[in-house]
């Protein structure tokens, strides 16, 4: 099994990182509005993603782009 660490950009300018093992169907639930964190700013816009087939390294990296040093690296090297 894969896991997927993925960015959105949402309307707000802003990005949302998430982590799951299903991409295409957890995409499908951010454009329908099914995720609360990004309900209110659709649409949005898958920019990046990479896969793991180690779950612990997925959410070590998804935790680490949602910190300070992790987004400064995503703006400087995946956008």
């Amino acid at each position: 099994m894969w896991y997927y660490v993925y960015i959105l950009e949402i309307s707000n300018d802003k990005h949302y990182v998430g982590c799951t093992v299903n991409l295409k169907e957890r995409f499908t639930r951010h454009k329908k509005g099914y995720v609360p964190a990004t309900k209110s700013h659709l649409p949005a816009k898958l920019i990046w993603c990479c896969s793991f087939p180690d779950r612990y390294k997925a959410y070590d990296f998804e935790r680490y782009l949602k910190s300070g040093s992790g987004r400064a690296f995503a703006i400087k090297h995946l956008f």
